[in-house]
């Protein structure tokens, strides 16, 4: 029966990325799947004996097999960087990894609201039909709409808006990731691979906060066990999982007829792709959202790009239709 191969080595290396490059625990376990994988492939095997032909005949069999060309890509992505690591270690002569190139996907393009859509989202109606549902407290209506208003003036990934405090915080039991500093109107976030940026708040959503945060004042002081830092709190008073924000803006969205699926990516992307519009300044919208690269940012492009051709195809009289 074959043995396993050495695992020792691929949890050192996933200490390091969660130490020096301060990846999070979902991405961590996310490597972990990838490399159990490579440890199949070597089938009992020592590191030095893997080549590249057993890479090319894995990347062979999961085509057949019907794996999605980005699974592929990253798991590819995964094993180079463990591999590069024990070729400095001098555990392997080189990395077989490196030669290889994943399938090609399929370019997919985010999505994101229209900006009609956007506005019927983030904004009840004057009357307040659809801000909230009937049985909604103050405490859930007010933190709702300002989650949503922040999410889209700001562009906050998920894990970013959640892991906000009402205010920095260095004491234990740990310093604060994000924090929200209203007085200069931005918030400041630790992104992916701890890189930490602040971004400008807007009115629209200024505006929800002082009314969420004078509701937040009140319900801390008749809960006196609950959690003070949390900028969103639960009903329970603690910090709001990622889970309950998702389903908290799906259900807010069903609410106000908007007919699409809403998430909190779809909020960051109507975000980008909005301000692209508008500004055209490719570089700032990078800066916002936290891209390592220009490359991720310019997608946006493209959104832009088809949202004119859909204009074209549907008002210009030499138009080709179909």
């Amino acid at each position: 029966m074959p043995r396993p191969a050495p695992v020792a080595e691929i949890e050192a290396w996933l200490r390091r990325l969660a130490t020096e490059r301060a990846y999070s625990p979902r991405t961590i376990e996310s490597y972990r799947s990838d490399l159990a994988e490579l440890t199949r492939v070597a089938d009992g095997r020592p590191w030095s004996a893997l080549d590249e032909a057993d890479l090319r005949r894995w990347v062979a069999g999961a085509m057949r097999a019907g794996l999605a060309p980005r699974t592929i890509a990253r798991r590819l992505s995964a094993w180079r960087g463990f591999l590069d690591a024990l070729a400095e270690a001098g555990v392997l002569r080189a990395n077989p990894a490196r030669g290889l190139r994943p399938p090609k996907a399929g370019r997919r393009l985010p999505k994101a609201l229209s900006p009609d859509q956007a506005m019927g989202l983030v904004a009840p109606t004057a009357s307040g039909e659809g801000a909230a549902a009937p049985a909604d407290a103050p405490f859930e209506a007010l933190r709702d709409q300002a989650m949503l208003e922040l999410f889209y003036s700001s562009g906050l990934r998920l894990s970013e808006l959640t892991g906000l405090d009402a205010r920095p915080f260095e004491a234990p039991p740990a310093r604060s990731l994000g924090w929200l500093d209203l007085d200069e109107a931005e918030v400041t976030v630790t992104g992916k691979g701890g890189k930490r940026r602040t971004v400008p708040v807007g009115a629209a959503a200024r505006e929800a906060l002082h009314a969420w945060l004078a509701e937040r004042a009140r319900w801390l002081a008749l809960h006196p066990g609950a959690d003070p830092r949390p900028l969103f709190l639960s009903g329970r008073g603690r910090r709001l999982s990622n889970r309950t924000v998702q389903w908290r803006l799906a259900r807010l969205a069903r609410l106000r007829g908007v007919p699409a699926q809403v998430h909190p990516h779809v909020l960051r992307h109507s975000f980008a792709s909005h301000l692209l519009q508008s500004s055209g300044d490719l570089r700032a919208v990078q800066e916002m959202l936290g891209h390592a690269s220009i490359a991720t940012t310019q997608v946006y492009t493209s959104l832009d790009f088809q949202r004119l051709a859909r204009v074209y195809d549907a008002a210009h009289p030499r138009a080709r239709r179909r």
